[in-house]
């Protein structure tokens, strides 16, 4: 079997969401250790009035890029920005593009997504659904394309006790769920959306789910494979320790706690932190598209799943998280803190909002209800190759 390096020489790589969290990891990763890697073309949409072309400039000037750049000074001159915007009709790429793009891709990443919990439903199956559809349909022409992936979130199926590395049923079927949407408005959808979720917590992971469902059914002959990552936190190792760009999701929370705004939450402190480090996510990402690339003659043809959690194998605790959240700024303060930290986490909510209100009656900033969302969803065992059960409600 050839070595991932050696699978990723000579060959072109199309990727989505590459100016995202994970798609710039992703991205920096395949050339610093694929460096025989051909082109990486990446899917970009003019933004405040920069063309793609100027937005990958400014993404790979960052931090992150350092260490590929004193490796490989020329790096720069593999990416090739391609003018598009998934959420228009062929992707919105020109004639000249398309034929470029079928005729030489041979892997697809697609990482574009949106991560709002909160996004209006429509909006939600554009991007995380219709996006995903013209990706496939894209890739069903491609010439040389070897492998697909796609990927998914460990809480597509967060209204399970236990998640395996399968595809599950939809909660409904998403063309039907698709072309009813064309026809309602907003209001309407808005009125739908929570008996459309039913015990799912939000628009994210029930889209998510319909785009799992959708891979499955229209893959056709592509050779796919889903990978479904937990909470992605900054890296652990590569490029170097602690790097992220964001406060999405957790890292919200811990700058929140650190500058002693955030000082109550609801959650258990038995409740497993599903944190799993971007470097690990990519890494398996990576491998992934080798394993499935390069024995795709050896293996029967199959939709590979690959849960990328830690919550089974090496669970760490909320309780955990807050002690290690008031120790490490106590030790370590933030600049310009607005008081000494000090988060507690409440799993009672008559006792969590009655400290929030009584911190607004002492004037002071209370939890911030959305940064703190993501602790109140239900925990999921979510297997790994083997099966890891339920402990108690954990967070997403």
């Amino acid at each position: 079997m050839v070595t991932i390096p050696e699978y990723y020489e000579g060959k072109n790589v199309l990727i989505t969401g590459a100016t995202g969290f994970m798609g710039k990891v992703l991205l920096e990763k395949l050339l610093r250790s694929c460096p025989g890697v051909k082109a990486a073309y990446v899917l970009v949409r003019p933004k405040a009035g920069q063309a793609p072309e100027a937005r990958i400039a400014d993404m790979i000037n960052c931090k992150l890029f350092d260490r590929l750049r004193e490796e490989q000074p020329d790096f720069a001159e593999k990416i090739v920005a391609v003018n598009s915007d998934l959420t228009k009709p062929d992707l919105d790429l020109s004639t000249e593009d398309q034929e470029t793009l079928t005729s030489c891709i041979n892997i697809v990443f697609h990482c574009a997504a949106t991560i709002r919990f909160n996004e209006p439903l429509k909006d939600a199956m554009q991007l995380n659904v219709l996006a995903t559809q013209k990706m496939v349909n894209l890739a069903h022409r491609m010439k040389h394309l070897e492998v697909f992936i796609h990927v998914s979130t460990a809480y597509a199926h967060c209204d399970r006790e236990l998640i395996e590395e399968v595809v599950y049923p939809p909660p409904v079927d998403y063309r039907k769920l698709i072309d009813t949407l064309e026809w309602m408005d907003d209001k309407l959808v808005s009125l739908m959306t929570p008996k459309l979720l039913g015990e799912r917590p939000n628009t994210y992971t029930y889209t998510k789910a319909l785009a799992e469902q959708l891979i499955q059914q229209e893959c056709g002959n592509l050779n796919v494979a889903i990978i479904r990552p937990s909470i992605v936190g900054a890296s652990w190792k590569e490029p170097f320790p602690g790097w992220i760009d964001n406060f999405n999701g957790p890292s919200g929370i811990f700058i929140a706690a650190g500058k002693g705004i955030l000082r109550t939450m609801r959650a258990s402190n038995n409740a497993v932190a599903d944190l799993v480090p971007v470097d690990v996510v990519i890494n398996t990402t990576l491998a992934a598209a080798w394993y499935s690339g390069s024995q795709r003659h050896a293996r029967p043809r199959s939709l590979l799943v690959y849960n990328c959690t830690t919550g089974g194998i090496n669970p760490f605790h909320w309780g955990e998280v807050e002690y290690c959240i008031n120790m490490t700024f106590k030790t370590n303060p933030l600049e310009q803190a607005f008081r000494r930290p000090n988060v507690n986490l409440r799993s009672n909510p008559f006792t969590n909002q009655y400290w929030t209100t009584d911190d607004e009656d002492n004037h002071t900033v209370a939890q911030g209800h959305d940064g703190a969302g993501v602790l109140h969803e239900p925990l999921v065992g979510v297997e790994h190759r083997q099966r890891y059960h339920a402990h108690e409600p954990d967070g997403i």
